[in-house]
């Protein structure tokens, strides 16, 4: 069994100490902020303020490898999310039956939750696990080394704690590159690529004597210089997001909560549910600043240094669009816990896995980011149209539905979901049967949106 040393205690941190404390390993959780998750929810929600996790204040879609990883390896953690509000949305629940089950359907669920209450189910299991010890408000100021580029601890103030492996959880900001470059060490190699859109949301509560369902409606609308959708949440809460190209002029209007529900009431999805008279529970918030970075701690070379690998948003960050970040995080979490003494031997397989694992949704989502920001800062047209009948065609054929929950749960990528004969066929039928389609934008025009915004547009 190893010693391990786990920096970061988000959810990709408190995920990887908890599976490799089930699996016998000795682990030491080292987390900065002195607040746990835990306790009052709300409260945790909206009155953290978590400089160094911006997204934690944003709209999470908990895709089908949470929900299979967390079963499989910690469902005491799994059944406490449950508990605390979280629930299980199939894509098969948007049609009046199932069609005949195929295998793995039954994965493609959706857990519709706010990121705090993973945070809060995992913290609470985390801290009854024995094997676990958790250094809460304890800052980790650097590595410990030995044999030249061998990782055998960390620091934290005074004092040193030894590690046969170290597993860098701090996230997109994490100092460790610049721990490598202070020791000496070759630095990682890092590909980053800005995207350049910015999230405004607001979050909502359905009121207990109010209307609780919109009815069938599409989480996400779209106009051709902004996208929306809807998150539905834990406890009744469900957040309206809106998505912009970063140098939109409209974007310092709409953080008025005014302007923003006005706007967004423009796009159907939208608009249902806000038609259900909900109780605003925030003010608009905004993200930006956003890019989708790969850091490999392996060059031409070989690894750059051995006893540290990287995981979560330390290895992968991509922006929230696809809702990745968790559900790849807790992949390698899960690798990790398996593998820990081979890793330890010898890092090179765990970095191979990631390269063959992850690293094609990192692609997939920096191509997305380019193709999105360009059509939102061009106002382009709704696009091709057999690839919009695709994306239409799913809400009204199951096989096809299939496919597209496949490319969302991180099953198949999309060339591969959508390149088949089967789905050709399907797709081509619908077609047929709908001549007249026309690719189209269900969202307000650029005329009615900045009629809305009332002329408040920022300078370019």
């Amino acid at each position: 069994m190893a010693r391990v040393a786990v920096i970061g205690g988000g959810i990709g941190g408190l995920g990887t100490a908890l599976m490799l404390g089930r699996r016998g390993h000795s682990v030491v959780l080292f987390e900065q902020d002195a607040r746990r998750a835990g306790g009052d929810v709300d409260r945790d929600f909206f009155r953290w303020e978590r400089p160094r996790v911006p997204q934690a204040s944003h709209p999470h879609s908990l895709l089908a490898p949470v929900r299979s990883v967390l079963r499989a390896e910690v469902p005491d953690v799994y059944a406490d999310l449950l508990v605390r509000g979280a629930r299980e949305y199939h894509e098969f629940d948007w049609f009046d039956e199932h069609p005949p089950e195929r295998d793995g359907d039954e994965e493609l669920v959706t857990l519709r939750t706010r990121r705090i209450v993973l945070e809060a189910a995992l913290t609470a299991v985390v801290g009854r696990e024995p094997n676990v010890e958790v250094r809460q408000g304890c800052r980790v100021s650097g590595l410990v080394f030995r044999e030249g580029e061998r990782v055998s601890g960390v620091r934290a103030g005074d004092a040193t704690y030894p590690a046969d492996l170290v597993v860098d959880a701090s996230g997109r900001r994490s100092p460790v590159p610049g721990w490598l470059k202070a020791a000496g060490c070759r630095p990682p190699v890092v590909d980053s690529h800005r995207a350049g859109i910015v999230y405004l949301c607001r979050w909502y509560r359905l009121r207990r004597d109010g209307p609780q369902d919109p009815g069938r409606v599409k989480t996400g609308s779209a106009a051709p210089y902004a996208l929306a959708g809807i998150f539905p949440s834990d406890n009744g809460t469900f957040a309206v997001s809106v998505v912009l190209a970063a140098g939109d002029p409209s974007r310092g209007a709409l953080m008025d909560p005014a302007v923003f529900e006005a706007v967004a009431r423009r796009f159907p999805s939208i608009g249902a549910w806000l038609g259900l008279d909900p109780e605003p529970c925030s003010d608009v918030l905004a993200m930006g600043g956003l890019d989708n970075r790969w850091t490999s701690l392996v060059d031409d070379a070989g690894p750059v240094v051995t006893g540290l690998v990287s995981a979560g948003d330390s290895l992968i960050h991509t922006n929230p669009t696809f809702g990745h970040g968790v559900a790849l995080g807790l992949r390698a979490a899960q690798y990790l816990a398996a593998h820990t003494d081979q890793i330890v031997a010898d890092p090179m397989g765990y970095h191979r896995w990631a390269e063959r694992t992850l690293r094609p949704w990192f692609d997939a989502q920096v191509t997305s980011d380019e193709n999105n920001g360009r059509r939102l800062a061009e106002g382009s047209p709704a696009g091709d149209r057999r690839a919009a009948a695709v994306a239409v065609c799913a809400f009204e054929d199951p096989v096809v539905m299939r496919a597209r929950a496949q490319v969302r749960h991180l099953v198949h990528l999309a060339d591969d979901a959508y390149g088949t004969d089967e789905i050709d066929r399907h797709v081509t039928a619908w077609l047929d049967a709908h001549p007249d389609f026309t690719p189209t934008h269900d969202g307000p025009t650029r005329e009615e949106w900045d009629a809305l915004v009332g002329g408040r547009t920022m300078p370019g």
